[in-house]
């Protein structure tokens, strides 16, 4: 499921680091030196936070390539 997720990997230059978004998630992000580092940083602060909310009985955002989930 967190591999359905839209995630992006972008260079800011206020920070001079790659930062990672996910979409259905528009509050997380993460900074790293490599496009791969960013990207596996921001799966894994989705993961952790999709866990999180599953504990706490929240609801989960739907992936927006998956909208019948």
């Amino acid at each position: 499921m967190f591999d359905h997720y839209t995630y992006r990997v972008t260079w800011s230059a206020e920070d001079e680091e790659f930062v990672g978004l996910c979409a259905e998630f528009s509050s997380l992000s993460w900074l790293a030196g490599s496009p791969d580092e960013v990207l596996a940083g921001i799966r894994q602060v989705v993961t952790e936070t999709v866990k999180d909310m599953r504990a706490n009985g929240e609801k989960i955002p739907t992936a927006l390539v998956d909208p019948e989930l």
